[in-house]
């Protein structure tokens, strides 16, 4: 069974980007390659049974369990230490990446307060985009009786054969809540 948006893509959207941008393979055509999360830790990494439930609330919102990651150099003014945990990072690819971005763009993002889109202003030179949430706990996922403190994300979408224009289309044709301020 094809999720909602990986069938809009396949459908609709690759043959409208191939037409707006004049691209005659189909192999040319932007893609989403991978959406990576990422959350960093904190002071929760001294405390174990908090950092669980924080690995528990970040598995429920992304659909699969993250990979924790460790501290290259020791800092002492952050009082870190070479191999403590400082983040959670998971990749999300296919099916999993197609259902959290469907989420993430017609469930999560029009639950914020006050929200009125997204920057544009996250993309990088490759066409690859970069967004920040304040607090895990939007998500609708996430009880937030037996959730951990909040905590910020990072949401990169990585997307092969598109410039910044061409990556912004694609996203624009998948539903992505961009603003109207700085078109």
């Amino acid at each position: 069974m094809l999720n909602r948006l990986r069938e809009k893509y396949e459908k609709e959207v690759r043959e409208v980007l191939s037409k707006e941008f004049d691209i005659k393979n189909k192999m040319a055509v932007p893609v989403l390659k991978k959406v990576v999360v990422n959350m960093g830790v904190g002071e929760i990494a001294k405390n174990q049974g908090a950092l669980d439930v924080l690995k528990r609330d970040f598995a429920t919102l992304a659909g699969q369990m993250p990979s924790i990651r460790a501290a290259r150099v020791s800092i002492a003014s952050f009082s870190v230490r070479a191999g403590m945990p400082v983040g959670l990072s998971v990749t999300l690819r296919g099916e999993k990446m197609y259902s959290f971005l469907d989420r993430l763009f017609s469930i999560t993002l029009p639950r914020l307060r006050d929200f009125r889109g997204i920057p544009t202003s996250g993309f990088d030179k490759s066409g690859n985009y970069t967004l920040g949430i304040v607090e895990h706990t939007v998500f609708p996922e996430i009880d937030l009786a037996k959730s951990a403190a909040p905590h910020g994300l990072e949401i990169t979408m990585v997307i092969a054969g598109g410039s910044v224009e061409k990556s912004r289309r694609l996203l624009e044709l998948l539903g992505c809540p961009f603003s109207k301020e700085n078109k």
